[in-house]
């Protein structure tokens, strides 16, 4: 029995917001379905996880204590509690693609790579779409309504600068 030569990978890469349940893995293994059964084709998914910046959340977060600037001076975080900071979001970031792998691993997908990246997501999901010849991208957001209205933004900004199909998908709520 002879078996066709498999071609370059089918390369799809996602740009993820948080840890895909298993739900979403099944969801983004549903697309790619009528591939599975080509034995030339092999999809391969190469995850994208964005860290939160966490200089950008300590500022986010006094800004939500706001009026208070009118009374006293404004508290600076100190560089320590910044990098701390930054050391727990990478070890969530690690968690959540260490999840994700294994969600979408279940569901029968290959993995090519699995990345934090720290650089704007859109710039990140360029360049690993040109890294790995893409042929299309996936952005997956959490389905909460001001994620979603500045996310939006992300497929928008992808759309225009790739040259290849970008799906927005919505992540399931946690039960």
């Amino acid at each position: 029995m002879s078996t066709a030569p498999r071609e370059e990978p089918y390369a799809v890469v996602l740009l993820i917001e948080q840890a895909l349940t298993a739900a979403d893995a099944a969801q983004v293994r549903g697309l790619h379905q009528e591939l599975d059964d080509d034995p030339t084709i092999e999809v391969q998914y190469h995850v994208l996880l964005p860290m939160a910046d966490a200089a950008a959340a300590v500022e986010a977060s006094l800004g939500v204590i706001g009026g208070a600037d009118l009374i006293a001076p404004p508290i600076t975080p100190s560089p320590d509690e910044i990098e701390r900071l930054r050391g727990e979001y990478r070890e969530q970031a690690e968690r959540d693609l260490a999840t994700t792998r294994e969600a979408l691993v279940a569901a029968g997908a290959i993995i090519g790579s699995v990345s934090i990246v720290t650089e704007p997501p859109v710039d990140a999901l360029i360049a690993k779409v040109k890294e790995v010849d893409g042929r299309e991208s996936i952005i997956l957001t959490r389905p909460h309504l001001v994620a979603e209205f500045f996310h939006v933004d992300w497929t928008s900004r992808a759309r225009r600068k790739l040259g290849v199909p970008v799906l927005h998908l919505l992540e399931h709520e946690q039960s």
